[in-house]
């Protein structure tokens, strides 16, 4: 299934996709959904980002080849961080650059979306505290990155985590090629099963540390090809078996 939240006639709700045709549904999918027989046209909705997470848990250098790019020794442990609510960016909105910051990177990322309450649970256990997928693009601004040392700040400017464009429940997340392009050129190009650390043990470590919340994301981290934005540009996020994120940037 692909469930999608999008605006229609000035009203937020959640529908299954179907083909180009949305069912609308009754509820959402955190906590019970019924289908109803309303039905609407992709092209005619607003698409907005398919969950509201209470925060993005995001992984750092969790792709061999990124580690090497930036020459840092692979993790022994998950290297968590986090990203707050507000970064949140709907589909086709546009990425803002601070004017505080002299470059912004893309990085293309698989989400996890969570389903339900999760905290403390073994990797074995995953699979039932998911949803589904989707795709995040984890802006940075790189400069203040190395400024600061710890990345917040260069990880938590409003737009600076574009979500969507739905979530996907049944495909498996061990091996979907992810790519990102940058006006059309192909940057990154990778394939998830050269994930460090794997969606079921990632999801298991973060819930003992913290209490992952229905609608929370866990980004996964990127392979290697990120680089800078300029205002003008056009990013897009594609990942096999979920579909292209795109984003303009200003």
């Amino acid at each position: 299934m692909k469930f999608v939240r999008f605006r229609y006639n000035d009203k937020i709700t959640y529908g299954l996709l179907e083909n180009e045709t949305i069912r609308i549904i009754e509820g959402d999918p955190f906590s019970g959904t019924k289908p109803t027989d309303k039905e609407v046209p992709l092209k005619s909705v607003r698409l907005l980002a398919p969950c509201e997470p209470s925060k993005i848990v995001a992984v750092g250098v969790n792709y061999p080849d990124h580690a090497a790019e930036f020459k840092k020794e692979l993790p022994k442990e998950p290297l968590l961080f986090l990203k707050p609510s507000t970064a949140v960016l709907d589909p086709q909105e546009p990425i803002c650059l601070p004017s505080r910051s002299r470059r912004v990177d893309y990085e293309a990322e698989l989400a996890v979306v969570i389903k339900k309450r999760a905290a403390k649970i073994e990797p074995e256990a995953s699979r039932e505290f998911i949803l589904g997928y989707t795709c995040i693009n984890d802006v940075t601004a790189r400069d203040l990155q190395k400024e600061d040392g710890q990345w917040t700040r260069a990880k938590g400017f409003d737009t600076f985590a574009p979500l969507g464009p739905w979530i996907v429940t049944d495909i498996s997340p061990d091996n979907l090629k992810i790519e990102s392009y940058l006006n059309g050129e192909r940057r990154q190009s990778a394939g998830t099963a050269q994930l460090i650390f794997k969606v079921p043990t990632l999801v298991s470590f973060i819930s003992q540390v913290m209490t992952l919340l229905p609608g929370d994301v866990i980004a996964t981290g990127t392979p290697a090809g990120v680089g800078p934005m300029k205002s003008g540009d056009r990013i897009e996020i594609v990942i096999e078996g979920i579909g292209r994120l795109m984003n303009p940037v200003k």
